[in-house]
């Protein structure tokens, strides 16, 4: 006899990141998980194959794990977890919304803006975020993992007791849930800004010289935006910027490598990663200048200069050393 399963967890987004978070929750057997994905055939593919071949070719899913694609079965849910491209967040969540009973807790995986650019939890009720220094891959293979709960007190206990026990997932607190999603935002810009450095110079004085100032630019935009600056201490701050913009599994630190180097990348190409980190670096830019405290941040005036206006790579290593 199967053993009762105590809390139904949907992840909206079959995709890389979706499909190893529902592996690491079937390890705690008190949870039920369902996966969510458009296409029948990966639906098919985790039901009958207990495979993603999609996103993980050589790799088997816990046998527990099923998928489904349609939205009625959101009825069911306990927690759903949004791991779909951030310019989806709110038109998907509002295609379930008929469906969601008002206990289930909804929670923001994806890291970004909305196609307006503004913040995700702007657009959306009783918002919660949970971020964190954290690859999918690293997930899938079952690392010691965390992030950050921005949100209610009590939804983060409850999480914490009910969902995490077992899973080898870490998680820090803050009731600053717009914090959580700016810092995710942030994150993705500076390690454009502290890759072009370690392309440049490969050298761990000339990357943490860069980092240390990102930390402070990043903790002035948490001040900037009404947020509290303290969450630049939690996992989803310079945890996630660590992992970020430190270690070459990262396609934004990738980017500015590549920069640092002396190669440009088409940024008009549909590179999600090269257009977001352009559309980030725009709207920072534009908002610091608007309330005329460039000084404040150099880095991203230099990053602007070079990617916007006429900089170079020599003009954008004397603005962020000065």
């Amino acid at each position: 006899m199967n053993k009762e399963h105590k809390h139904t967890i949907i992840i909206a987004g079959a995709g890389v990141f979706g499909t190893a978070l529902a592996e690491r929750f079937a390890w705690n057997s008190n949870n039920k998980i369902l996966l969510y994905a458009r296409h029948q055939d990966v639906v098919d593919d985790i039901n009958i194959n207990h495979q993603n071949k999609k996103c993980y070719p050589t790799r088997f899913l816990e046998r527990s794990i099923s998928a489904f694609n349609n939205l009625e079965k959101f009825s069911e849910a306990d927690y759903i977890f949004l791991a779909i491209p951030s310019s989806h967040i709110v038109s998907f969540k509002d295609s379930i919304k008929q469906y969601v009973k008002p206990s289930a807790l909804v929670v923001n995986l994806a890291k970004g803006l909305n196609s307006d650019g503004s913040f995700i939890t702007d657009k959306i009720s009783n918002p919660a975020s949970m971020k964190g220094p954290t690859f999918a891959i690293e997930l899938l293979n079952g690392f010691p993992s965390a992030f950050t709960f921005g949100g209610q007190k009590e939804d983060f206990l409850k999480l914490k007791k009910e969902v995490l026990p077992s899973t080898m997932i870490s998680l820090d607190y803050t009731y600053d849930a717009k914090a959580v999603e700016l810092l995710s935002v942030l994150k993705n810009m500076y390690a454009i800004a502290i890759g072009l450095v370690s392309g440049r110079y490969n050298s761990p004085n000339v990357d943490f010289l860069i980092y240390t100032k990102a930390v402070n630019e990043m903790r002035s935009f948490l001040t900037l935006f009404g947020c509290s600056d303290d969450t630049i201490f939690k996992y989803c701050g310079i945890g996630d910027l660590g992992l970020t913009s430190l270690n070459d599994l990262s396609r934004n630190r990738t980017l500015g490598l590549l920069i640092g180097k002396g190669f440009i990348p088409d940024v008009n190409n549909n590179s999600s990663t090269i257009v977001e980190g352009y559309r980030t670096v725009k709207l920072m830019k534009e908002m610091v200048h608007e309330k005329e405290l460039d000084q404040d941040y150099p880095i991203v005036g230099a990053l602007y200069d070079l990617l916007y206006g006429n900089g170079t790579i020599y003009t954008y290593l004397e603005a962020v050393f000065d």
